[in-house]
């Protein structure tokens, strides 16, 4: 890092001060179980400070209070700290592992009169929307005639909303596998163009909502024959991570499947799913 980098992060973090940015670290532990380290002071900074400055208050501590006092500048907050990384078809082994292992299976027993064809997904953290929607692709492709049920959620409105409307930049095409992209995705003309959409035959099967993970009344029962929540786990602390962990897997079928980002793990968090591969764990009790 160089001298005049140092001095840009000095600069910005000195807008804030240790006892307010205490203020935020508590608050935004205690309502989201997000940690954030004193590393991430200009971070915060830079993630809040034109809130601040939009609604003409004087310092950290003003907005602060403001936050405290009303629901609909929380839940602001609360979407401009977060990170909301996402991209179709991430992590591909486990949409391949789907493919061939998990949804064959499933039909072997739905052939053998064993279990319905239905099949229930829960995205937790899905961001912008790319990864329901392409689970979504898969399932409706793979699995013609079955009942597809996606919820989909997030602790953040503004990306719920660009989720909700189903459309991306066009760039996002090129993660889209070649074999879904005629039939579930349409690219945009005239004012839309540089966009792309997903067809409706795809929006009518995922819902979408506002779901905080750690709480434990979050509405939502399953079971679900696959949950995925990635790369959300790594910014709770170790005992947020636990319960948060407890419940996803009480929410999975047994034989259902948990997706998590590649670098998390649950190796000593529960005795009731095992690894079928990287990333990739089955509920069995």
């Amino acid at each position: 890092m160089t001298r005049e980098s140092v001095a840009a992060l000095d600069s910005v973090e000195a807008l804030i001060s240790p006892s307010e940015f205490v203020l935020f670290q508590n608050l935004i532990l205690t309502r989201a179980g997000i940690r954030l380290n004193g590393s991430k002071r200009a971070l915060l900074v830079g993630r809040l400070f034109k809130r601040v400055r939009d609604l003409g208050l004087r310092s950290f501590n003003d907005y602060y209070r403001k936050v405290i006092a009303d629901a609909d500048e929380h839940t602001r907050m609360l979407d401009l700290i977060t990170t909301n990384e996402t991209a179709f078809f991430r992590e591909p082994h486990q949409f391949a592992y789907l493919e061939h292992d998990a949804l064959p299976r499933w039909t072997r027993e739905a052939d053998a009169g064993r279990r319905d064809r239905a099949l229930s997904v829960w995205s937790a953290g899905c961001s912008t929307g790319e990864e329901p929607y392409s689970v979504a692709m898969l399932l409706h492709a793979r699995c013609p005639g079955w009942k597809i049920d996606i919820v989909a959620t997030d602790l953040s409105t503004r990306v719920l909303e660009t989720a909700e409307r189903g459309i991306w930049p066009a760039e996002k095409l090129a993660n889209i596998p070649a074999a879904y992209r005629r039939p579930y995705i349409l690219k945009g003309i005239g004012s839309q163009a540089g966009s792309i959409r997903v067809v409706d035959a795809l929006r009518s099967l995922v819902r979408f909502h506002r779901v905080n993970l750690i709480d434990p009344h979050d509405g939502l029962h399953g079971p679900f024959d696959i949950v995925l929540c990635r790369n959300v786990m790594i910014y709770f602390d170790p005992a947020t991570r636990r319960a948060v962990v407890d419940r996803l897997i009480d929410r999975i079928a047994i034989g259902g499947y948990f997706l998590l980002g590649h670098a998390e793990a649950l190796s000593g968090f529960s005795s009731r799913v095992s690894s079928v591969r990287p990333s990739i764990w089955m509920r069995k009790s």
